[in-house]
């Protein structure tokens, strides 16, 4: 199964705020980091925010942090939010006897392919956003350029600001 970017930036996204727990950063830093467009992070940002994964604080000292502690966002949650309902093959859409593929009433690829995406969510499901960065942050925050400490303002514990 391929993720689309938006579930691919998401992650990202996580995974950079991850990496120094508790400090807030802002759009502009994770695309620097990444070397991803501004306005697709932007909408990532909104999208996880919504979700309640992300707390954003607007005006000076702005930005994004995670919501939630890393031990709480499940890997399979985020990405079956971002890629909505698993659509292998064509047959698996609403409209299946519209299909021209002859054999969509006999085929039992589907029940393989159904098989196999049920296997990759269950493993999904397994690992936290802290199991991604477990070990690694030191290294993250070197890759990422993320100075300790550092970002668009003051972590607080339970900030608010707007979801």
């Amino acid at each position: 199964m391929r993720l689309t970017s938006f579930t691919d930036y998401s992650l990202r996204v996580l995974i950079f705020l991850a990496a120094e727990p508790g400090r807030r950063a802002t759009i502009a830093e994770i695309s620097t980091a990444f070397g991803v467009s501004e306005n697709h992070l932007t909408k990532v940002v909104h999208f996880l925010g919504r979700e309640g994964w992300l707390a954003t604080v607007r005006g000076k000292g702005g930005g994004v942090e995670l919501a939630l502690p890393p031990e709480a966002i499940v890997v399979g949650a985020v990405v079956r939010a971002a890629e909505g309902g698993a659509v292998p093959a064509e047959c698996f859409g609403a409209d299946r006897d519209a299909l021209a593929c002859s054999i969509v009433r006999v085929c039992r690829l589907r029940g393989v392919l159904a098989e196999a995406v049920q296997a990759f969510e269950a493993v999904l499901e397994r690992y936290t956003l802290a199991d991604l960065v477990q070990h690694q942050r030191a290294t993250l925050r070197r890759v990422l350029m993320i100075a300790p400490g550092a970002g668009a303002g003051p972590a607080r514990a339970g900030a608010g600001g707007t979801r």
